[in-house]
């Protein structure tokens, strides 16, 4: 359970990357919105995380937690803000999921 918080947690680090990308393009009222959504889910990405600390390492899980945060804002910034893709990012995007992984098995 511990291990499904954190991928919960790293999901919301990626929303609120998501809403401070879409905030940098907007302005007025949107761009409030965008900052709102922006504050809820940096509020339970930190929840979420200080939760599975404590049960897992702090070391492992922070790591894991921006590591999931690193890969999907990547992944959102190429789906959704045409951000370029080339050999030399997936390839270090790979890498590091990769270690995640790892993290992951090594972990008890």
């Amino acid at each position: 359970m511990n291990w499904l918080i954190l991928l919960i947690a790293g999901l919301f680090e990626v929303g609120f990357a998501f809403c401070l990308g879409k905030a940098k393009f907007s302005s007025g009222s949107t761009a409030t919105w965008w900052m709102i959504g922006f504050l809820v889910c940096l509020f339970l990405s930190m929840f979420l995380l200080y939760k599975a600390t404590q049960t897992l390492p702090i070391g492992t899980a922070y790591a894991v937690w921006t590591g999931i945060g690193a890969v999907g804002t990547v992944i959102l910034g190429i789906l959704v803000f045409k951000e370029p893709i080339h050999f030399w990012r997936i390839f270090f995007l790979s890498t590091l999921i990769i270690s995640l992984v790892g993290l992951k098995l090594v972990t008890k």
